[in-house]
């Protein structure tokens, strides 16, 4: 009889989680009570998707609501931004900076991905949206930054299909640079997370403060941006004379049957556009100027008789686009009212002002050169934090051979971290897998042992 599954998050465990979490100084970004941090919003993370695979994600939702935690989620998210942004280049020119392994900086760079697939899971739920109260112009914004460097890469060029970085390249001390091309293809990733945020924030906009729709269709012209994105669609490429598509973290060849089917990420461009033009709360607000006008209509161009069929209410957008090109609708209204407007972002930036370098040496000396017991304990933290049972609970599909990508049922027995095909494929990846093997089976034997 097969093992069941892990289950869904049990009430205490759940609290255990969620209360705990709160700010971080951008100093503190990495260290030990950070580390923590960082592994209840991993596990909250994993137990969201999970729970909402069973339609049983009301617990956590409440809790996240209750405690009040959805404003420091969104508080920590643009931390860790402005952490990559500002302290992560500087530590990748300092040239006496050698660490012994670049995991501990990964998991950094990896919390903004974190946060934001959990925002992305919750925000679906009308209540989560209410809870952020005034951070949500600070999410809003946050969103606009991703889609507008989304926008920007596309319109540059073809995307770049993101490579994949493994544990082995991690624990190799020259691995920066590696390092380096990571976070700028983990950055594709959470862009598109945020895409789908920006939809859920739209879809209760008739709950949002006035603020909110001011930032997104004056501010920011999200319309626009979003048409951009549509044109450009950077989550399609050709290679080689074939389509890709990025779904599910993953890019996969279109059969040319599957060509013109609607993405998930196709939909949400949609959906949000539909919110932001046709609800009665956004239309009147909206100015349908020369410009934003012209950049409108080019979505005539995309709504095809196959396309209405997938998603029936573009039906609406089509008839309301056919009027918008033989009319001139009317200027908003321009009231004088008292604006809000997002604080998180710019209170981080003027608090460690000219102290980037500081803190990045800081860090270097205090958090991101551990001794090999440090990492050794910090990946055993980790074995627990990311359980086999977890983890293949939330596979989408078969495992793939690490070096020649066909379906693999040969688990490496020593760390069971690296699935292959066959004996030989394994012989073949032992040297790059070596040190990262040694690092997660220590780690695999003292969780056993407790």
């Amino acid at each position: 009889m097969a093992a069941a599954g892990p289950g869904p998050l049990p009430p205490a465990e759940a609290e255990a989680l969620v209360r705990p979490l709160q700010g971080t100084e951008l100093r503190d970004v990495g260290g030990q009570r950070w580390l923590q941090q960082h592994e209840c919003v991993e596990k909250l993370n994993m137990y969201a998707i999970l729970n909402a695979s069973m339609g049983q994600e009301q617990l956590l939702t409440e809790l996240l609501v209750t405690y009040a935690k959805i404003p420091v989620l969104i508080g920590e998210l643009i931390t860790v931004e402005i952490w990559k942004h500002k302290v992560f280049p500087v530590l990748c020119r300092l040239e006496d900076f050698k660490p012994r392994s670049t995991f501990p900086i990964y998991v950094v760079l990896h919390h903004e991905a974190s946060i934001i697939n959990l925002l992305e899971t919750v925000f679906f739920h009308k209540e989560i949206c209410t809870s952020a109260e005034d951070s949500i112009l600070d999410l809003i914004d946050y969103c606009h930054r991703k889609l507008t460097l989304l926008a920007a890469r596309s319109t540059n060029g073809p995307t770049g299909i993101p490579l994949e970085l493994r544990p082995e390249e991690l624990a190799d001390p020259s691995s920066m640079q590696e390092l380096q091309k990571q976070a700028e293809t983990m950055e594709f990733e959470i862009s598109l997370k945020a895409l789908s945020v920006l939809r859920f924030i739209t879809d209760q906009v008739e709950s949002l403060p006035l603020s909110a729709l001011t930032r997104m269709l004056k501010t920011h012209n999200l319309p626009c941006l979003l048409v951009e994105l549509l044109e450009h669609c950077p989550w399609s490429c050709w290679e080689a004379g074939k389509l890709k598509k990025f779904e599910n973290g993953r890019w996969y060849v279109m059969p040319p049957e599957d060509q013109v089917k609607m993405t998930k990420l196709d939909g949400q461009v949609w959906l949000a556009l539909l919110n932001l033009l046709l609800s009665p709360e956004c239309q009147p607000k909206y100015h349908f100027d020369g410009f934003n006008r012209s950049q409108l209509l080019k979505l005539r161009g995309f709504l095809t008789d196959v396309l209405i069929d997938q998603l029936p209410n573009l039906a609406e957008m089509q008839r309301f686009l056919s009027h918008l090109a033989v009319t001139e609708p009317v200027p908003p209204k321009k009231d004088l009212i008292l604006e809000q407007v997002p604080v998180i972002w710019d209170h981080i930036l003027k608090k460690n002002k000219g102290k980037w370098e500081a803190i990045a040496k800081h860090q270097v000396k205090h958090i991101f050169s551990p001794t090999e017991e440090e990492l050794k304990l910090q990946a055993h933290r980790w074995a627990q934090t990311y359980s086999l049972d977890m983890m293949e609970a939330l596979a989408p599909e078969q495992p793939r051979c690490r070096v020649c990508g066909a379906e693999a049922a040969k688990r490496c027995s020593r760390c069971r971290n690296e699935w292959y095909c066959t004996r030989a494929c394994q012989v073949q990846h032992w040297q790059k897998h070596k040190a990262a093997c040694n690092l997660m089976a220590g780690a695999l034997g003292r969780a056993e042992d407790l």
